[in-house]
């Protein structure tokens, strides 16, 4: 649970690239990427805390997306309502920490992190 730090560093650079992206009238080939990102962080923001990460780093994340892409109110409501499915498809599993959130957590630091490197060297500038 040490490796936040890159991931971090992965979802910064993913919104600065997508939000210096001219905007387009059909939804960008980037879009499913990014929603699955901030469900990711949602999954993340449950599953630490849960196993004893204190604090809201993974929302301050998610929050540093919303606030790079700079989007409007309807994809607004798309990237809240995909972190809130992250944090609710495991709330309603786990109550406590255990071998198996641990791995939950574990990949998906690694899918976030791999999300966020490929649509940063897909779609970055």
């Amino acid at each position: 649970m040490t490796r936040a730090s890159p991931l971090l560093a992965a979802c910064l650079a993913v919104g600065i690239a997508v939000a210096t992206s001219p905007a387009r009238a059909t939804e960008a080939p980037f879009e499913p990427g990014l929603m699955r990102l901030a469900e990711v962080l949602g999954s993340l923001h449950f599953l630490r805390n849960l196993c004893g990460e204190k604090g809201d780093q993974w929302r301050v994340e998610m929050e540093k997306l919303l606030e790079s892409e700079n989007p409007d109110a309807d994809r607004r409501a798309r990237f809240i309502a995909s972190f809130n499915r992250g944090y609710r498809s495991f709330s309603g599993i786990y109550t406590q920490c255990t071998p198996s959130a641990t791995e939950a957590i574990a990949r998906y630091m690694k899918e976030g992190e791999t999300l966020s490197r490929d649509i940063a060297s897909r779609y970055g500038n």
